[in-house]
């Protein structure tokens, strides 16, 4: 067995007029940082990375072109007024810097080029060549994650959620971004009976989520990137939903068979909270703990059979 691959990193930084920060070197690992400047930065701030890496920049509000400066390789761009929610893709072997002189906010994502590379080859697609540069970018896609990495708040999600993440921005920036031929063959589909069964059993052991997809794929003797695309061509979901979906599906029989507290059923079933449990068994349930527990707890089922009788 490798090292243990470093878990992915989920934070938010405010910088103001007093920060020191001048440089930053991501390390082997995905990341989502969002970051806030509240004024002017005493100087600019350069990106690098320890691995071969893009940088996605996901602008949250707009930001005026007067006040904002940015180098790619050295050289200044020469972006316009950036409305929100525009994207930046850069090469951090480029080490990009930036420098503005009043405040704005912008969401950060470090993704590797080994986990591109993966996905390209898992979802039959030649080896891309370099990324194309964007800068200030209209991309859907690449927004529609920004906006739900800056409303996120409360616990860090599951490491699973955040391993998938990677691999979604990889196979758009792939896609979009990398000039992605098809191969004539592509890869063979789902998983074989034997790694069904061991992946399920050990998701149905672990409903706490802390769990990466790199267990998983060592599980069925997978590589990652291979792994997530037969989890998903098997059970038509991400292993993060299945997981989900398992939880639900034990909080329902806590619900159904015993008067526990609905914060003790959150945390028997691997939920940080009570309100991230409400939520989570609203959207898959359709309707919140409560009322799903009068209306299918044992209880409840006796009432109904004594209307119906």
């Amino acid at each position: 067995m490798g090292r243990a691959p470093l878990e992915p990193w989920l934070n938010s930084m405010e910088l103001d007029e007093a920060a020191t920060l001048r440089s930053h070197r991501y390390s082997d690992r995905f990341s989502a940082v969002r970051v806030a400047t509240t004024g002017r930065l005493p100087g600019a701030v350069q990106k690098s990375s320890s691995v071969t890496a893009a940088l996605v920049s996901v602008s949250l509000a707009p930001i005026a072109a007067p006040s904002y400066r940015l180098w790619v390789d050295g050289k200044r761009m020469m972006p316009r007024e950036i409305p929100a929610f525009r994207a930046h893709v850069i090469d951090l072997a480029a080490e990009p810097a930036m420098w503005a002189d009043r405040g704005f906010e912008v969401v950060h994502f470090h993704v590797r080029r080994a986990v591109i590379d993966a996905v390209a080859r898992e979802l039959g697609y030649e080896k891309i060549g370099e990324l194309r540069v964007a800068v200030a970018e209209e991309d859907a896609v690449l927004a529609q994650i920004a906006r739900n990495v800056g409303r996120h708040s409360g616990p860090r999600p599951p490491l699973l959620a955040l391993d998938q993440l990677e691999l979604t921005l990889a196979a758009h920036l792939m896609q979009r971004y990398g000039n992605a031929r098809r191969r004539a063959t592509p890869r063979p589909g789902g998983l074989a009976a034997w790694q069904r069964l061991r992946v399920t059993e050990f998701l149905r052991e672990r409903l706490d989520g802390k769990v990466r997809l790199a267990e998983l794929a060592e599980l069925c003797e997978l590589s990652v990137s291979r792994f997530a695309h037969s989890f998903k061509t098997t059970f038509g979901v991400s292993a993060h939903h299945f997981l989900l979906e398992r939880r639900i599906e034990r909080a329902r029989e806590l619900l159904a068979e015993s008067k526990a507290p609905l914060s003790d059923i959150a945390s028997q079933c691997g939920f940080a909270d009570q309100a991230a449990f409400t939520r989570t068994f609203h959207r898959i349930a359709g309707a919140s703990p409560g009322r799903w527990r009068r209306e299918h707890g044992a209880l409840g089922s006796r009432l109904e059979r004594a209307r119906t009788t």
